[in-house]
């Protein structure tokens, strides 16, 4: 099934899986608009050139997704600039480290109102903006998902809580035709992993890989595809789903 001649917006698309996205997009001829935070360190410039260089098609627009206001000008640039939005994927996110003990009501706050209710105002807009056959993509994360992980409560309970959310959506968008699943990405080599202070960073990236039956921690374009698959027709009877990507992590037995 093609997905030429279809427009997506992508949040967090300046790096990672995002930026992966945003050019395996370019490659089956969907265009993009490249989300991009104001502070994020990364250029969607870089994302931009890896589109063009596809011979793909994108624009870039900053999005905060804490404000509803600036995510519906995000996915309203789709229409604007291509007359038409088919797939919203909501991938911003942030990661910190805090122990609950140092936990406080503002860290808490903070991360759900990105990783969570951020991912809620990306589908929101995005669904207002959708004719019959849209398709909606969350990323969770496996801290969350399936695991728990010590000292990111906030995180794993936003990216448990948009799978609930996903569900939900699924149910309440199905006559509309429009399909919302997410995905749930394992260890995965991106900018947000490789930070040693509130992730894995390098060194501990490569000790995981090696308990992952891969034999390696997966990379950007692993997931990218995977949200391509689940975005395009090829997936038309999919909805409320969520399916991991880990390279078998998850379902390895523990000596």
């Amino acid at each position: 099934m093609t997905s030429e001649n279809k427009v997506a917006v992508i949040t967090g698309a300046a790096s990672g899986i995002g930026r992966a996205l945003a050019v395996h997009y370019a490659r089956q001829g969907v265009r993009s608009v490249i989300g991009t935070f104001p502070g994020d360190p990364h250029d969607p410039e870089e994302t931009l050139r890896l589109v063009k260089e596809a011979r793909g098609e994108a624009v870039i627009q900053e999005v905060d997704v804490r404000s509803s206001g600036s995510v519906d000008v995000f996915a309203q640039r789709a229409v604007d600039v291509y007359g038409r939005l088919d797939y919203a994927v909501a991938n911003a996110g942030i990661l910190r480290n805090s122990p609950l003990g140092e936990m406080t009501d503002e860290r808490w706050n903070d991360m759900l109102n990105v990783d969570l209710t951020g991912v809620l105002r990306t589908l929101r807009s995005g669904a207002a903006r959708m004719t019959e056959g849209g398709s909606m993509v969350a990323v969770s994360s496996i801290a969350g998902g399936v695991y728990g992980w010590e000292g990111h409560s906030h995180y794993a309970a936003a990216k448990a809580g948009l799978l609930g959310l996903i569900r939900s959506v699924a149910v309440e968008l199905g006559p509309r035709r429009i399909r919302a699943n997410a995905v749930i990405p394992g260890l995965i080599e991106t900018p947000q992993s490789l930070d040693p202070v509130n992730s894995l960073g390098p060194e501990g990236l490569r000790r995981a890989g090696d308990d992952i039956p891969w034999g390696r921690v997966g990379k950007p374009e692993e997931v990218a595809s995977v949200i391509g698959f689940l975005t395009s027709d090829d997936s038309r009877y999919v909805t409320g789903q969520s399916l991991i990507v880990d390279g078998g992590l998850t379902v390895k037995m523990r000596a």
